[in-house]
């Protein structure tokens, strides 16, 4: 089973605030989740990131690859360092 570490939309129409969820790579994108992470809001002064850094770790461990968003993400949070260029 290919597992993704991405985001998931909740919130109200045209207020959007994400979860950080570990999901099956083929599953839709607000369906079942095997774990909750952490959440996100970006419409918040600064964002408000939250995502659990040792579950996190331990995922991408076990090989779940994150999306571009959640690794730009958690780049900033320092979770997963900065790409050498």
């Amino acid at each position: 089973m290919a597992v993704r570490i991405r985001l998931t939309r909740v919130g109200a129409t045209k207020q959007p605030t994400y979860r950080v969820v570990v999901a099956d790579a083929r599953s839709a994108r607000d369906s079942r989740a095997i774990e909750i992470i952490g959440h996100y809001n970006p419409r918040t002064e600064p964002i408000e990131l939250k995502i659990d850094a040792d579950k996190a770790k331990a995922w991408l461990a076990k090989g779940a690859q994150p999306s571009d968003t959640v690794l730009r993400l958690m780049r900033s949070a320092g979770i997963v360092p900065a790409e050498k260029k």
